[in-house]
């Protein structure tokens, strides 16, 4: 048992190598926040309804996008007013210093110089272990957080609210989080360039699961 941790700490510490040498996505992910926030990117904004035909198309050099936070109330046991503050389902999108109001829409953020690259078609995946220790989920859940911090190579595939196929976007450094301030919202960065979806079903896939 000591054998396999003693490995399985090796093998952490030795991802743990590789990645700080290759650069960080999630860093990169924090920067392109920081100038979004200050005077904005390039963006078009895709609009789909839920069957994922396309309704609108928008397009900006100066784009940010800001969630909105209501008011609620709540009671403790002495029966005390509680206020608090949670997101809403809207977002306002702030472009070349006008607003869109956005609520329910699926809506895909494509920064400036990221373009669709997957006509995704695949019905089955079948993978099997190599009986590595890297195989082990627990070890794997380890090892695909710091991947993801750095990027890996990845498939995404993005489907309408009802699950029709709309687009897909692939990358060598592919990373991901949700944003804590956007409702409904998750981010990627793919090869140094952001994309956000909203409201939409997605799948990020291991291109090595693709082979």
């Amino acid at each position: 048992m000591k054998k396999i941790l003693r490995k399985i700490v090796c093998l952490v510490m030795c991802m743990m190598f590789i990645f700080s040498i290759t650069g960080c996505a999630k860093f990169n992910s924090k920067i392109n926040d920081i100038k979004g926030n200050l005077k904005g990117n390039g963006y078009t904004i895709h609009t789909y309804d839920n069957y994922g035909k396309l309704v609108l198309t928008t397009s900006g050099e100066k784009i940010n996008i800001k969630g909105n936070a209501v008011e609620t109330t709540n009671y403790d046991s002495d029966g005390d007013v509680i206020t608090g503050y949670e997101m809403s389902s809207v977002i306002t999108i702030n472009i070349d210093g006008n607003q869109i109001q956005s609520c329910g829409d699926t809506c895909i953020f494509e920064q400036k110089g990221l373009k669709p690259s997957v006509d995704f078609t695949k019905e089955e995946i079948n993978s099997t272990s190599n009986k590595g220790i890297s195989d082990y989920t627990y070890v794997s859940n380890i090892v695909n957080k710091y991947k993801n911090m750095f990027g890996k190579s990845r498939v995404v595939v993005i489907k309408s609210q009802l699950g029709q196929p709309i687009t897909g976007y692939s990358g060598d450094e592919v990373y991901w989080e949700i944003p804590k301030n956007l409702p409904k919202m998750t981010k990627l960065m793919i090869d140094g360039k952001a994309l956000y979806i909203h409201r939409a079903n997605f799948q990020i896939i291991d291109t090595e699961l693709l082979d």
